[in-house]
Parts: C-alpha cells; structure tokens; sequence
C-alpha cells in the first residue's frame, strides 16, 4: 500500500535533485538470489527489488549516500515514481519519438566513446610495460643523500660565534637553540627534520653536508636569513619511491602516451578538413630588437622546506 510521503529537510532536498537532476536511464537490478534481494515494491505487476534502490542511491551526491538508510523508503517511492512516468511514456508512443530517438542516438554514442576508451586503455598497457618504466624511473631518479640537522639563527656574527664558544665548553645545542635562535625551529631545539641539500639554500646545504653527525660548524653560515650554527645529527640515503607508491602514476603516464599514438594514427587514416573560419588565429610577428646590455640578475635562492620543517622554518634556513 502507498505510504505518505514527508518531503521536508533532507527528504525534500532529495526529491528536487531526483526530480530537476540527471535521471539514471537505466536502473538495473543486480542478478542476485531473492532472499538476498527482496522485492521492496510492486507496480502494476512489475516488482522493484532493493538492488534497484541501492544502485539509485548510488546516483545521488555523497551526502544523501551517507544517509542510505534514513532515505531508503523515499528512495522506494521515488522509484515507484520512475516506473508509472516510464509507463505513462510508453502509453503516449514516445518510443519511436523523434526528440527521444535523437537524445537516444546522442547518449549511445558517448556510451560507445566511453566503452571504447576504457577498452583500449585496459589493453594500452601491460604489468611488464609499467614494471619497465619504473627500471627507467629508478635510473633517471638515483638515491640521494639526505641529512637532519639542528641550527641556531642569530642576527649577528658576533653572537653567532659567541654560541659556538658556548659548545665549545660543552653547552648543549638544543637548550642553546632554544635560549638564543631566532628561528621558529627554536622551540624545538633547533631541529630542522631531514632534506637534501637542493632544500636548502647552496651556503647552508654547503656546511651541513660538510660535517659528520654529531659536529657543528666552527665557523658561523651566512644566509640573507642572517648568521647560522649548525649540528649535523644524522645522514642516511633517500630511497627512491617503490613500485607500488609511483605505479598508477607510471601506468597513467603510458595510458596517455598510448592513446595519443593511438589517435594520431586514427588521424593518419582519416581525409580531415578544417574550415578557415575555424583555423587558429595567427599571432602577429614580434619585431627583432636588439637586447639591451645589462648586468645579470642574481637569481634567488631556492625556498622549498625540508621535509618534517615548517614552512617558516624553511625559510629561515635559506
């Protein structure tokens, strides 16, 4: 028996999206056993059963997903609604319509594009092709050195070498950092996390990756950041991704590569003509000038922060 139906707050939502939005053209019940998927409805003799309604759901923005249970029998009812306005179509002859043909023509065409594109991208790639393009990946992507290091920031020289004196009478580094570095990393002890030294500025990857764990450096590092003391604490290899991690993006890589071969050679075997009207406009010719003689810029230093380091600290660092 029809149930009344509340179409206020999420249940009206859901009904004008249902109503306005995109209605799935075809709802398919998914070939299970009965027990496993009862009949939750019935229209003029024809049953709906709760796979419909889940696939349904399926259609709707994750928000009302997350409600499936609270929507499920407004769901129903909207379904009940679908199967009497496919009824009533079918009554008015708009099978053979010409509007219906054509939208019909229209959507049976993107679902072939799309059937065909999902076909030749499953075939466009093997397991060994990936497995290979990673090999290449390892040999264009070496391991790299990268190393954690701690540092004090000071605005002068003098105070930068007064610390040093400081650890030089066994001071410890990260109760110094803590007490004299102007850094944010001060709170910390100064500690700046691991990076490589195309991280950091070339003055500083300089002097930190010249030490051995455990030293600091004798002399203070000059950046346009002001004065720096550093402790080296440790160095160790960074290891390329693994397979698994850079996969999917290799095997997108290939798909893409694959597919544009692939439509070159549709366009080899194709007559194909472009009206004028539709050509590319063409840019209008720069004059030649001669250059102007000037002094070279000095180009700025990097500011990409080091891994486990606050972008703030990054910078301080360069």
């Amino acid at each position: 028996m029809d149930q009344p139906r509340r179409r206020s707050g999420l249940f009206g939502a859901v009904f004008v999206f249902l109503l306005l939005g995109a209605t799935p053209a075809v709802v398919l019940a998914q070939d299970t056993e009965a027990a496993e998927d009862p009949i939750v409805a019935v229209v003029d003799g024809t049953p709906i059963v709760r796979s419909e309604v889940t696939a349904y759901a399926a259609t709707l923005p994750q928000q009302y997903q997350q409600a499936f249970d609270q929507i499920f029998p407004f769901l129903v009812q909207r379904l009940i609604d679908l199967a009497l306005i496919d009824k009533a179509a079918k009554d008015d002859g708009l099978s053979g319509d010409e509007v219906v043909q054509e939208r019909v023509a229209r959507l049976t065409l993107e679902v072939m594009r799309e059937v065909y594109m999902e076909r030749l991208l499953a075939a466009a790639v093997s397991d060994e092709e990936v497995e290979a393009r990673y090999q290449v990946f390892l040999e264009e992507n070496p391991p790299v050195e990268e190393i954690r290091a701690r540092h004090i920031l000071l605005e002068t020289e003098e105070a930068a070498r007064e610390v040093i004196a400081s650890l030089d009478e066994g001071t410890d580094f990260a109760e110094l950092a803590e007490e004299r570095s102007t850094g944010p990393s001060s709170a910390q002890g100064g500690d700046l996390g691991y990076f490589t030294d195309e991280q950091m500025v070339p003055s500083f990857a300089e002097a930190a990756f010249a030490l051995e764990p455990g030293g600091y450096t004798s002399d203070p590092v000059q950046t346009e950041f002001g004065w720096h003391v550093i402790l080296l604490e440790d160095k160790r290899p960074k290891d390329p991704p693994s397979f698994e991690q850079v996969a999917p993006q290799l095997t997108q890589e290939l798909q893409g590569s694959a597919v544009e071969n692939h439509i070159a050679g549709l366009r080899a075997g194709a007559e194909i003509e472009v009206m004028e009207s539709a050509q590319p406009a063409e840019e209008p010719a720069m004059e030649e000038s001669a250059p102007e003689e000037s002094a070279p810029e000095e180009s700025a230093p990097e500011e990409s922060a080091p891994e486990e380091a606050s972008e703030s600290e990054s910078e301080s660092t360069q």
